[in-house]
């Protein structure tokens, strides 16, 4: 394809088949995880595998299109969280939003870290969701509402870990992952704690 065929819009037709196909790949992704196949998305969406990979050239660029879209929400959550008057209030409800996408997304965590981790486009989106996430702990911690040697780094291995301990029981359990959210957050208010090991430890 070349730079002024790129350019183009897509027509109407297009248009359609793409949004079919992301919405597609979205469920099953959430759904099965990163192991889904093309084949299976494409007759999910009601398209042709071709048609697939005329919108997006590989497996991996579909992927973290979906993966992206997520990061973005999870962004613009953070910043609006950024807002409100309770900062620790903030944090934890930004933390709530972030295990629960996790727990009703398959892919979310096996692609940000494995199969798409490198892809420019999920890296970029980490950045910006590394960086709400710094933000938000940095005003929470400020604030006098969390303990002042928390990162944002901490919380993002946080949230992930919150996810992968109640994913077990989540079939059966599917509420478990706020109990967990609890302990962990109740641990990060902690007063009159040791300090924290450094993180290079």
């Amino acid at each position: 394809m070349t730079s002024s065929e790129a350019a183009r819009p897509l027509r109407s037709d297009a248009v359609r088949s793409r949004k079919l196909l992301v919405e597609a790949a979205a469920a099953a992704f959430a759904e099965h995880g990163a192991a889904v196949s093309v084949s299976q998305i494409a007759e999910r969406a009601g398209i042709g595998k071709g048609t697939v990979f005329r919108h997006f050239p590989t497996k991996g660029d579909l992927l973290a299109a979906i993966i992206c879209e997520n990061m973005h929400h999870l962004v613009a959550v953070g910043e609006r969280l950024l807002q409100a008057e309770d900062p620790a209030e903030g944090l934890r409800e930004f933390m709530s939003a972030a295990v629960e996408l996790q727990t009703k997304d398959r892919a979310f965590c096996q692609v940000v870290h494995g199969e798409a981790r490198g892809h420019p486009d999920v890296l970029k989106g980490q950045e910006e969701l590394d960086a709400v996430t710094e933000a938000l702990t940095d005003r929470a911690r400020r604030s006098g509402a969390i303990r002042a040697d928390i990162t944002g780094q901490d919380v993002m291995l946080l949230m992930s870990g919150i996810y992968q301990t109640a994913a077990p029981r989540l079939a059966t359990q599917p509420q478990l992952w706020r109990r967990y959210l609890r302990l962990a957050f109740d641990g990060m208010q902690a007063v009159n704690a040791e300090d924290l090991p450094a993180s290079e430890a």
